[in-house]
Formats: structure tokens, C-alpha cells, sequence
């Protein structure tokens, strides 16, 4: 076996108020198809989290567009804190995450109606692309970049999900060890170093920096890597001042973008790869984590700034959690992808929108699902000209019975689960 990269699976966020973030990135960038929530003790993350560990809930959601998800961190044990000075561009760690859209202008004429706070005029990158800058309710800065690969086109925002991140560093040509090296983003899209237009209105963006956009010349695979979808990595190295760590004196998971996160299947073979280059695990939770709704083996390393960059080997992931449907990854082909169906049935695990009482409850887009797949069987045997088929051996009414039955039956036991669930929360 060898490492198998499928791609950028999520940049961590950490915040103040973990589902009132969850609502707002749903709201206005099209995360809303929540993965996980699960709430624990980080046990392993002690050489970030000053020797002790603690409490915290993380929700985990991705945009049917495709791309990388949002993990989004919040700390229950302690107060998450700021940075104690400004940040600025350039400054050591990840700088802004990245954000693609299916249509830069329109993206940004969308979220400036919506009034938000969107801090650089549309202009063109070195590589002649269109982008922009945006911060969230929370002051994390996103650039939203072309893209021409997205998993789903018809949604209902105009941008995916993670596309990559824009990384500060001390020296570029020791960063590309690891990011081009290692993780494979082996095309420069450009190198250049001057002021540059489409970093105007960013903290301190009319600075002198060395840029380098990366992306990588080979088609990722793996489960998921269709839905990931290409990425890209921009080390940026700033001229006129020495960056400071945005994370110095703070914890793991504190406020601002808290790492980048990669897909991957192989975990020892990377292992191999990473040390050789200089980059050991700094944390490991060897054999299995589990999540609750998610398990795998988790990994950390440092760039040679210190920004962390974390890799999941994912052994079991949720596609329709209210049925208890889990995919056990360990026993596939690691460089095969997931069929499309398979993975479109992560919309069923769709957040509402709160401001709409049309859209159907989960309990009855559980069983259209299983309706709809009882029909598409009763079609398939009729055509094939089978006996065992219940269109030709049964009476109408135990049809018309098994047919009402194959929607009842799932809608509700969905709908007992969640009473079930809600009445011992409530309890609790």
C-alpha cells in the first residue's frame, strides 16, 4: 500500500458560539450538510493545550457543491481567546481560508446585498482570477476563487466548500518541503513578489510579499476525493516585517483558523514520507478515535512555522445517520471513489433553515427515500419478467399495502427516534 491523499477534507475553525456559527455558514456559504456534532475531551491535543486537557463540541458540515468542510471548534471548559495583537498578513499560520465559487462576480454581488462584510473589490489574481475577500461573523477572512470542478451545480448558493488556505511563512522555500514535497501541490501557478491589487483592503495588504499559488498535477483519489475536488495551498512570505505566530501564547483551538485538514487512506506510508522530510507526528491517536457519528485515526505535524496541519484516515463516516447507515472505509479499495449515490445520500442530512416551514422534515425524506426505492424494485422485477415479483403473485391490496407500508414504516420510526431523543435531552 501507499499514502493516498483524496484531498482537503475540512479547515478548523475555532469560535465563540459553535451552532449560532453553524447557522451563519449555512446561512451565507452553503454549508449545510451537517456530517457530525459530537461533544468530548480533547484527550491527545496536550502539547497544544497547555498539558491539560479539555472540553469542547465540534460540528462538522459540507456544501454539496463539493470541496472541504468546516470543522467548527468551540471550547466548553474554558473562555476560547483572541489573539492578543492584530493580525496581519503574512503573519505565521493560516492567514485566510479558501472558498470556491462556481461564479466569482455573482458571488460577489450576492454577498454584498446580503451586507456582508465583504473587504476587497473584486479584482484578478497574478493568475488572472477572478476573487475576492470576506470575513465571517467572527472576523475569519475567506477568499472566494474560481473554480470550474464542483461535486453538485445545482444548489442553492453560488460557492462550495474548502478549496484550500492562504498560509503565512517565514520562508517559502522550506514550506515547499512539506506542501509540495509531501502532500504533492508540485504545479507553481505563479511566483511572484511585489504589492499586489487583489490583497488591497486586507490588514496590511499593500505590504511587499512573495506569493506562490500551488496546485497539484495529479487527480487525487480515495472515498471522497470526488467531492473534495481539486486544491490549491498560497504561501505568501511578507518583505517588510517579520510574521508573528497568530497562534503565540494561545491554545489549539482558540479563536481563527486552528488547522488544515487532509483526507487520507495510508497513514503509516505517510508517516514514512513526512519524517523523511523532517516532519514528525507531534500528535497521534494511533489505533482509533471515535466521534460518536465518525472514526478514524487522526495525525498532526507542524509546518516549519509551527501552523498545524492535521491528517484523518477515516475508518467509518455517516451517510444517512437517522437509519444508523454507516460506511465501514477500511474494508474498500483505498484509491477507489465512493459511488455518487452513495455519497448524494449526504443530503438527507441536510440543516433546515429556520426561517422556512415548507421544506419536508427529515422523517419525510426518509421515507420518500425508502418509497421511491421500494417502487424503483417492484419496476425493475416487473420488467425482468420474474416470478418472485409482487407485482405478479400478489393481489393489489397487499400491494398497495407494502407500497403505503414502505414509506409508514421508516417516516415513522424517524420520527419516534427523534421524540425518543428529544424527550431524553429534555430530561437530561
Amino acid at each position: 500500500m501507499e499514502k493516498v491523499i483524496a484531498g482537503i477534507q475540512q479547515i478548523g475553525i475555532g469560535i465563540p458560539d459553535v451552532h449560532k456559527a453553524t447557522e451563519w455558514y449555512r446561512k451565507y456559504f452553503g454549508m449545510d450538510i451537517k456530517v457530525f456534532e459530537d461533544a468530548a475531551t480533547a484527550e491527545l491535543m496536550l502539547p497544544y493545550t497547555g498539558g491539560k486537557p479539555h472540553d469542547r463540541t465540534a460540528i462538522l458540515t459540507l456544501n454539496m457543491k463539493g470541496g472541504g468542510g468546516f470543522e467548527i471548534w468551540q471550547y466548553t471548559s474554558r473562555k476560547p481567546q483572541p489573539a492578543e495583537f492584530d493580525i496581519k498578513m503574512g503573519d505565521l499560520g493560516i492567514n485566510c481560508g479558501k472558498i470556491k465559487s462556481i461564479n466569482v462576480p455573482q458571488t460577489f454581488e450576492e454577498m454584498t446585498a446580503a451586507g456582508l462584510d465583504v473587504i476587497t473589490p473584486l479584482k484578478k489574481t497574478p493568475a488572472d482570477e477572478f476573487t475576492f475577500f470576506v470575513k465571517d461573523l467572527y472576523g475569519n477572512i475567506w477568499q472566494i476563487v474560481e473554480s470550474t470542478s464542483f461535486y453538485k451545480k445545482k444548489t442553492p448558493s453560488s460557492t462550495g466548500g474548502v478549496v484550500g488556505a492562504v498560509i503565512g511563512s517565514s520562508d517559502i522555500d522550506k514550506s515547499l518541503k512539506l506542501y509540495r514535497d509531501v502532500l504533492g501541490y508540485d504545479v507553481v501557478v505563479f511566483d511572484e513578489t511585489g504589492s499586489f491589487s487583489d490583497f488591497g483592503g486586507l490588514p496590511n495588504g499593500d505590504d511587499q510579499y512573495r506569493r506562490v499559488l500551488l496546485r497539484h498535477s495529479e487527480v487525487r483519489k480515495g472515498g471522497f476525493s470526488k467531492m473534495f475536488g481539486p486544491t490549491e495551498i498560497e504561501l505568501i512570505e511578507v518583505k517588510v516585517r517579520e510574521g508573528r505566530k497568530i497562534y503565540e501564547d494561545r491554545y489549539w483551538g482558540d479563536l481563527g483558523f486552528i488547522h488544515l485538514c487532509f483526507d487520507i487512506q495510508g497513514m503509516d506510508y505517510l508517516q514514512e514520507d513526512l519524517e523523511e522530510e523532517g516532519f514528525p507526528f507531534t500528535v497521534d491517536s494511533a489505533n482509533s478515535f471515535d466521534m460518536g457519528e465518525a472514526a478514524g485515526r487522526f495525525t498532526y505535524v507542524e509546518d516549519p512555522d509551527g501552523t498545524l496541519i492535521e491528517f484523518v484516515e477515516t475508518h467509518r463516516v455517516p451517510i444517512l445517520k437517522k437509519l444508523g447507515w454507516y460506511i465501514d472505509m477500511t474494508k474498500r479499495d483505498p484509491k477507489k471513489n465512493l459511488p455518487d449515490w452513495m455519497i448524494g445520500a449526504l443530503k438527507f442530512n441536510k440543516l433546515n433553515d429556520p426561517e422556512s416551514s415548507s421544506r419536508l422534515s427529515g422523517a419525510a425524506k426518509t421515507g420518500w427515500l425508502f418509497l421511491a426505492a421500494w417502487v424503483v424494485f417492484q419496476i425493475v422485477l416487473f420488467n425482468s419478467g420474474l416470478e418472485n415479483s409482487s407485482v405478479q403473485v400478489s393481489s393489489w391490496a397487499t400491494w398497495s399495502f407494502l407500497t403505503l407500508a414502505s414509506f409508514f414504516i421508516p417516516f415513522l420510526l424517524v420520527k419516534g427516534g427523534g421524540s425518543i431523543k428529544r424527550l431524553v435531552q429534555n430530561k437530561a
